[in-house]
């Protein structure tokens, strides 16, 4: 067993791949991506978390957004909204691009996952970018505004309705792609991104073949935290806990996780959960510098374990 495999979604989960990527030897990460948040937009399949993380890793992430691509222009939207069309999920014209050659694929039966791994190539990419399935999942909220879907949610709605339930719409019956399982045989440690646990990394875990993997791993299995003095760094992290009647601490996080993970890189200063290994340091990544020092922080726990 020679890879490592990050389980990701999200701004904060692509900042952490992309320190793992900057520290593990080439072709030895794979990255097992959301999918709940994907969704069918003007006749196009768009896929957030896969596209954030493929923008990222190539250089061409939005700094200034946080999101798309860098250097975009809005000549699509603007001539969608003279046209009465609906403008509430921006799509930049370069960002297009992926959208529409993804849909075009799927339409002639290709996989999702074929499809990214043709993006990755394409940006000399030298990881494995693997959608949680190739299947659809599909989150769903319950909310004081009814049921919404995610991207309702997140974008439109801006985070701002009160979440009582969420749900992963087909993931019970979704299987794990054979690169996903392949992947996880393979993995000397496993790695959960700092994404949000409900939004990003739930949708991931409720693949059965995923938690099983991580329920039955001989590997160590670590987790950062995604709280900064009990508060998200971006999102609605810590909103959705209190909504949910959670305490927004590590050991929430680390309860919420139990059985699954061995250990928990958490923010220095922050409440240290029992029953499992920890490593504290700093885990805000403003820069790549931060990246690489957090997600170095996670293999060394990683390999503290597996030792």
């Amino acid at each position: 067993m020679t890879g490592v495999v990050v389980l990701t979604g999200g701004v904060g989960g692509a900042k952490l791949v992309d320190g793992l990527y900057r520290t593990l030897p080439a072709g030895t990460l794979s990255a097992i991506v959301n999918t709940g948040d994907d969704f069918v937009h003007l006749g196009l399949t768009v896929s957030p978390d896969i596209d954030s993380l493929l923008y990222l890793l190539s250089g061409q992430a939005n700094r200034t957004l946080g999101w798309g691509r860098e250097g975009e222009s809005w000549n699509f939207m603007d001539a969608l909204r003279g046209l009465g069309g609906p403008g509430w999920f921006n799509l930049g014209d370069g960002d297009l691009a992926l959208h529409v050659m993804r849909s075009e694929a799927l339409r002639s039966g290709q996989t999702l996952t074929a499809i990214t791994a043709q993006f990755a190539a394409a940006w000399s990419l030298d990881l494995a970018v693997l959608p949680m399935s190739d299947a659809t999942v599909a989150t769903w909220l319950d909310t004081d505004q009814g049921a919404l879907s995610f991207q309702d949610y997140f974008v439109a709605c801006q985070c701002r309705p009160i979440v009582h339930a969420i749900h992963y719409v087909g993931a019970n019956l979704a299987e794990a792609s054979t690169d996903v399982v392949g992947a996880l045989a393979d993995a000397r440690a496993i790695v959960i991104a700092p994404s949000n646990p409900w939004l990003s990394i739930d949708p991931i875990l409720a693949v059965p073949a995923i938690r099983k993997a991580l329920h039955d791993r001989t590997v160590p299995v670590v987790a950062i935290s995604p709280l900064v003095q009990g508060k998200a760094v971006k999102g609605p992290t810590a909103k959705l806990m209190a909504e949910l009647g959670i305490a927004a601490t590590n050991a929430s996080i680390a309860a919420h996780y139990a059985g699954l993970i061995d250990g928990m890189v958490i923010h220095d200063g922050d409440d240290r959960p029992t029953g499992l290994a920890v490593a504290v340091i700093d885990t805000l990544m403003h820069d790549e510098g931060d990246r690489s020092r957090v997600a170095k922080a996670a293999l060394d726990l990683a390999t503290r374990l597996g030792s």
